[in-house]
């Protein structure tokens, strides 16, 4: 087997990939803007083009304080958010004053074999530097022959001038394919904030 080599160092002169070689990374599908929305919903984009997805929700400002910022999915096209998931939740947080330190499950926080909301972040604070981001994979939503299985990092302002660093994983325990996503404050509006949605090759 013949070895080729690169006479020239510099790949500033590539301009394109064979089409065999994929470049990877991420594809932007669709970005909303949050103004005091009572919900955010991806209805489309989410399909079998891509084996994982991933939502980057960046400075997600509740209207009223002390709040969950949550998700749900739908197998129809949104017009249901009631798939069956079990997750579980933990969090580490730190006061701006030092206190607390602490990592811990939250019993409270998590779902076994329910079809309500999953709180991605909780005790978000509406004074108005306040607010959480981070992200949520969905791996293989389109399968039709596993559950779907999701994972999500994020960080918040918490009400009491914590930061608070949640994680959450778990599975919608459906063998239908996952359509659509929506997100939402436990009450209240969002008040501002986007959302964005990238496939992921």
């Amino acid at each position: 087997m013949a070895l080729n080599f690169a006479n020239n160092n510099s790949l500033s002169a590539i301009t394109s990939l064979p089409a065999t070689i994929s470049g990877g990374g991420m594809t932007l599908i669709q970005e909303q803007t949050a103004s005091s929305s009572s919900t955010i919903s991806f209805t489309s984009g989410i399909d079998s083009t891509y084996d994982s997805y991933v939502f980057k929700f960046i400075n997600i400002h509740p209207a009223t304080d002390n709040v969950s910022f949550s998700f749900n999915l739908s197998t129809d096209g949104g017009s249901n958010y009631n798939v069956t998931k079990t997750t579980t939740y933990f969090y580490a947080y730190l006061g701006e004053n030092g206190s607390y330190g602490i990592l811990e499950y939250v019993a409270g926080l998590d779902l076994a074999q329910s079809t309500s909301d999953q709180p991605l972040s909780n005790n978000v604070g509406n004074d108005n530097d306040q607010s959480a981001s981070g992200e949520l994979f969905l791996f293989n939503p389109s399968s039709t022959t596993f559950v779907k299985h999701f994972i999500s990092t994020t960080n918040q302002y918490d009400r009491a001038d914590i930061s608070v660093n949640p994680r959450m994983a778990g599975y919608g325990n459906t063998t239908s394919s996952i359509d659509a996503v929506r997100f939402q404050m436990s009450s209240g509006n969002i008040e501002s904030g986007v959302i964005k949605l990238y496939g992921i090759s």
